[in-house]
């Protein structure tokens, strides 16, 4: 087939994807549903959101975020320390506990479990990865004890 040439075109294929957003009212309440990308192939994808049946239209009032984000949380962080006896209590609800021991052997109460003691030069550290209303945060109390001697630093962050 001397001094033959030819070419193959394929058309570009459609193509259509979906994600489950959260539309986040000032209040703090969130609604989730489908954000619609689908194209043609031969231009810029469209958009479209509806309801989480994936039919219903939706049109969102609040701001869009992934779900379980929340937009601008507002962090309140504290940095306490104790020297000698005395206790430091961190309430239920904190998103991040730290603590770091210069000196004497401080105890540890969490929830409703014994105290357990962490030496000089020991740290501890209690966190979770999603903050947000509908985040998460730890679930107990921390309560950090010292006695004479006793130095130890106690940083913890919540959202507000």
């Amino acid at each position: 087939m001397s001094g033959t040439s030819g070419s193959v075109s394929a058309a570009a294929a459609a193509d259509a994807e979906y994600e489950i957003l959260c539309d986040v009212l000032a209040d703090g309440t969130s609604t989730p549903f489908l954000r619609h990308y689908t194209t043609s192939g031969t231009g810029a994808p469209a958009v479209s959101d509806t309801a989480l049946d994936g039919t219903t239209a939706y049109a969102p009032t609040g701001t869009v975020v992934r779900c379980g984000a929340t937009p601008n949380p507002q962090i309140d962080s504290k940095a306490q320390r104790q020297t000698g006896a005395g206790a430091l209590t961190i309430t239920a609800g904190a998103r991040s506990v730290s603590l770091l021991v210069f000196a004497g052997s401080p105890t540890v109460a969490i929830g409703g479990d014994p105290a357990v003691a962490f030496p000089a030069g020991s740290t501890g550290t209690w966190s979770v990865d999603q903050g947000g209303k509908n985040g998460e945060k730890l679930a107990d109390a921390f309560v950090f004890t010292g006695v004479a001697g006793s130095d130890f630093l106690v940083l913890s962050t919540r959202e507000i």
